[in-house]
């Protein structure tokens, strides 16, 4: 049965009011703020309906806040930023012309935005009047279109990734100050009221004695490489990768104390201070933060918690997690993306890289990844490049498909994901040094430069393709999972309620996503049904984005205490 279209916004005195796009008489409906909460839950009790609103990090969180959990929405926002460049959309509608919803995500933090005075700390339109034109558009938009479907499932899985977001925000990770501390005590020494910690400060005393410099600054890194090239040491970076490849007595040191450093600057005690509240990490995820619709994080650094600090990710009392990750998503995703049989063989119920050698492509695993993520990457010169013929004569379509869209951004056109997500085009500056390079009189260092920015452009469509599609298998990954993990039965009243908020206190529910991997908080006696559900949303992603083509997505999945790997 399909939903009911209810869109929330204000009318031009402010109030909030719904309309009911779906009924045939008094469509819409005012109410004061205070009972616009109950107004939204009754309507979700009432049966199946999608809520259409400018902005979900703007107007969820004070639903979340007062209990209220919502099944679908549609989020004009960031559905208008896929409609707007999507290559399949003619747009008679005009939306390329509501140049007003080409705006940045509210945080969640940003207020009860939505039910104030005033506009949302986005800047997309809140009036009714404005919403449900804009709906229209996108309506008549995707109605429009030269792929409706694909393009009506990116906008719900977008769309529901906005939701997801925002509850992750709100329930947080559920984290042991405690545990964090006794991790920086190990790697830094005690925290010191001024000046570095004391192991950092050793670390840094043996760097400067290695390098017959006790002056040597080891946080410039200008003056860093002068104090190498003094020691004999002639590398063009300070990378671990560079710095490892020299046999000095300085390498060593200065390798772990970049490790000290990233780690208190990063994520030392002021980090925790920041981002730790009430045994909670609450991160500021943003949906489609990447052109190519990954995730970003506009604070906390989600996106880049060293796997040291996964010790301190500990469950609330009588509570579990369960944490899984996908192997080797993006080959698999290549492979069903070409309808390359022999590369799904290949990954078909064990390790995709071992099934590679076992085709007789390349002899190492490390070769077959490698050749892989080079084929993906655009990495292919050295090494990769050698290999790389091999994988085309193994995996014909899979490697085509890669090439043609590298081909198709060096020429300065655009690409798209399986449910078409568009490239960005061109720029204007990219255009003209490619003109420049094609006139006769053109210099070779103009011919080199545009050679190189071609190139440059062909690998980042190469991954655009890749990259953007498997990003689309992770949202419907997660809509699927949360939709699954709704349906879990609350725990009893007198067993241990989670700190996670009122919507979620006794129900197992998402508390962090990266890429290719979720975890989830659950009371201990759901525990294997919960894995049990994960597992098989993983199986209905592939099945609704790739139809019978027989490709698995293992999960390497545990449940324990902590988040850490075993």
């Amino acid at each position: 049965m399909a939903s009911d279209t209810v869109v929330v916004a204000r009318a031009a005195s402010g109030s909030p009011v719904l309309i009911d796009l779906d009924a045939d008489a008094t469509p819409v409906r005012s109410v004061e703020v205070d009972d616009l909460v109950t107004a939204v839950h009754e309507r979700e009790q009432a049966g199946d309906v999608r809520w259409v609103w400018p902005d979900t990090a703007a107007a969820y969180p004070p639903l979340l806040d007062a209990g209220v959990r919502v099944a679908r929405a549609w989020d004009l926002r960031l559905v208008h930023a896929i409609l707007r460049d999507a290559v399949a959309v003619a747009d008679d509608a005009g939306l390329r012309h509501a140049t007003a919803w080409d705006a940045a995500s509210s945080e969640p933090d940003a207020g009860d935005a939505l039910f104030d005075l005033g506009e949302s700390a986005s800047g997309v339109p809140e009036s009714a009047d404005e919403a449900v034109a804009e709906y229209r558009r996108q309506h008549s938009a995707l109605a429009a279109s030269a792929t409706p479907g694909a393009l009506r499932l990116l906008a719900a899985a977008e769309s529901a990734g906005a939701l997801i977001a925002v509850e992750l925000h709100t329930v947080g990770v559920p984290w042991s100050i405690e545990a964090h501390e006794r991790l920086l005590e190990a790697e830094l020494g005690p925290r010191r009221g001024g000046g570095l910690p004391e192991r950092i400060e050793q670390t840094a005393a043996v760097v400067r004695d290695a390098l017959g410099d006790p002056r040597a600054s080891l946080d410039s890194q200008p003056r860093l490489l002068r104090s190498l090239h003094r020691a004999g040491l002639l590398v063009q970076s300070t990378s671990r990768w560079e710095l490892s490849e020299h046999d000095h007595p300085a390498v060593a040191p200065l390798i772990a104390y970049k490790k000290q450093m990233r780690l208190y600057t990063a994520n030392g005690w002021a980090w925790l201070a920041e981002w730790v509240r009430d045994g909670r990490f609450r991160p500021v995820y943003v949906p489609a933060g990447v052109v190519t619709g990954r995730w970003a994080s506009s604070g906390g650094g989600a996106l880049q918690i060293p796997r040291a600090l996964r010790t301190a990710v500990r469950a609330d009392p009588g509570w579990t997690l369960v944490t899984a990750d996908v192997a080797q998503l993006e080959p698999r995703v290549l492979a069903a993306m070409a309808r390359d049989t022999a590369l799904a063989e290949a990954a078909a119920g064990r390790d995709l890289y071992a099934g590679i050698v076992d085709r007789g492509a390349v002899a190492s695993r490390a070769e077959a990844k490698l050749a892989m993520l080079g084929a993906m990457y655009g990495a292919t010169t050295g090494e990769s490049g050698r290999l790389l013929p091999r994988l085309r004569r193994t995996f014909p379509r899979a490697m085509q498909l890669v090439d043609d869209a590298a081909r198709t951004g060096e020429e300065g056109g655009v690409v798209h994901t399986w449910l078409g997500r568009t490239s960005p085009t061109a720029g204007e500056s990219w255009r003209a040094l490619q003109s420049l390079a094609s006139e006769s009189a053109a210099s070779g260092i103009d011919e080199n430069r545009a050679r190189r920015s071609a190139r440059d452009r062909g690998r980042f469509t190469r991954n655009f393709v890749v990259q953007g599609t498997a990003a689309e298998w992770a949202l419907a990954w997660l809509a699927d999972l949360r939709g699954r993990l709704a349906a879990f039965p609350e725990t009893d009243a007198d067993a241990p309620a989670a700190a996670s908020g009122a919507v979620f206190a006794r129900r197992p529910h998402l508390a962090f996503f990266l890429h290719d991997e979720i975890v989830v908080h659950t009371p201990i006696e759901h525990a294997d049904a919960v894995a049990e559900a994960v597992r098989e949303a993983a199986a209905a992603a592939g099945r609704l984005l790739f139809g019978t083509f027989p490709i698995d997505f293992p999960l390497d999945l545990r449940i324990g205490a902590t988040a850490e790997k075993g």
